[in-house]
């Protein structure tokens, strides 16, 4: 492992700057299944009826995988190491997600990816309610979603959960839609939890799974995978966009180049966004900022992997769940419990927990940069090092 750490939780600091710039298959040619609200008992269920065939399937499917494939190519890893009964749920879900974090990019003002974000809040709605939009992503999930209640007989309680953390990842994607910078770590990780940890929890409960210990380690791991994201986008939304004479005839939409890192770190190393924008790499300090964000998505991995080792141990995962309680996250006594049934939930949710390995191997690449977000090579590793961590169960 290329972390060196001067402390249990510090990666090796940078180098002093130099010169120089550095198949779900549906039974039937059609499918339908029913909700039921758990938390009114009196309402009667609701049948909810489209026709999705098998080819829509099919086609929305291929749609899917070739998103993933282009703009996503770790995910597009990572699903191939997933139980098949929720392949196409997570095939929907990043598919979704690459859909809203290109739209700050694709749309031309505020008003209209206002207008977007809103379409796909009503799309997720409509396919709950039976009726998804002829659009890949919505029928793919339908038919994960008539997966789901085939496998717990029935609209069970995770249906509502998984429509509640739809919802907000959707909500919290708009929120940032501007590009809107973090005023500190804290509300970074807020935004990594409401995305992609929150997405790993929709994919734990397509299993269906309800773990309290495996919900909080993929809160650590998702929060990993936020703020890493955040860190592989800074070449790309912190340059400058090129010279009108120098665009392509279907260019995207001209914007001006933003920096997201936690708006405290940036100040505490002395950071002027400015620099970055016109020096790029060379701007004094970024390397710093850079390392002490990463240090905490590695903090996340190291806590998940201290608690994956003492869960299997049978001890207590070592601190509490800070989201114990929240919607989505309220459990019965043998949810959150140790002994066999949490060893047992543990095993059916690795695979989902692999998330870690593609935070984890972009943190490496980072540090082997020296910390230059603008220097990070492509890694070819990728695909080993899921099939050993799924091989020998650790992450």
């Amino acid at each position: 492992m290329l972390f060196a750490r001067n402390s249990r939780h510090i990666l090796r600091r940078p180098r002093p700057q130099t010169s120089g710039l550095l198949s779900l298959s549906l039974p039937s040619s059609s499918t339908s299944f029913s909700i039921t609200s758990p938390s009114s008992p009196s309402t009667p269920t609701q049948t909810c009826r489209s026709f999705v065939s098998d080819a829509d399937v099919d086609k929305a499917r291929t749609y899917c995988v070739n998103q993933l494939r282009s703009g996503d190519y770790d995910a597009h890893l990572v699903r191939h190491f997933l139980p098949r009964g929720v392949r196409d749920a997570y095939l929907a879900l990043r598919a979704l997600n690459l859909e809203l974090a290109r739209l700050p990019e694709t749309v031309s003002n505020p008003t209209i990816g206002a207008m977007r974000m809103q379409f796909w809040k009503d799309a997720v709605n409509n396919t709950f309610d039976g009726q998804p939009p002829r659009e890949p992503v919505s029928m793919l999930l339908y038919a994960a979603l008539a997966g789901l209640a085939a496998r717990e007989g029935g609209a069970g309680s995770s249906f509502s959960s998984i429509r509640f953390w739809l919802q907000r990842f959707i909500s919290t994607r708009q929120q940032y839609m501007d590009n809107r910078p973090f005023a500190n770590m804290a509300a970074l990780e807020e935004y990594a939890e409401s995305t992609y940890a929150t997405l790993m929890y929709v994919t734990l409960a397509m299993l269906p799974l309800r773990s309290m210990h495996v919900d909080h380690l993929a809160s650590h791991i998702g929060k990993a995978c936020g703020i890493a994201a955040i860190l592989r986008g800074i070449p790309v939304l912190a340059s400058p966009q090129p010279p009108p004479g120098g665009a392509a005839p279907h260019s995207l939409p001209p914007r001006n180049p933003v920096l997201l890192l936690p708006l405290d770190i940036l100040a505490d190393v002395g950071v002027r966004e400015e620099d970055v924008y016109r020096q790029g790499p060379a701007a004094p300090g970024l390397s710093e900022a850079v390392f002490r964000v990463a240090t905490r998505a590695n903090d996340h991995l190291i806590t998940a992997r201290e608690m994956l080792k003492n869960i299997r141990a049978g001890q207590d995962p070592g601190h509490d769940y800070e989201h114990e309680g929240e919607t989505g996250h309220t459990y019965a006594a043998e949810d959150g419990e140790g002994g066999r049934d949490e060893l047992r939930a543990l095993q059916r949710g690795f695979n989902v927990l692999l998330e870690a390995i593609p935070a984890q191997d972009y943190l490496t690449r980072l540090e082997t940069a020296d910390f230059d977000a603008f220097r990070v090579k492509s890694g070819w590793k990728l695909p080993w090092s899921l099939y050993r961590a799924q091989s020998t169960q650790k992450i």
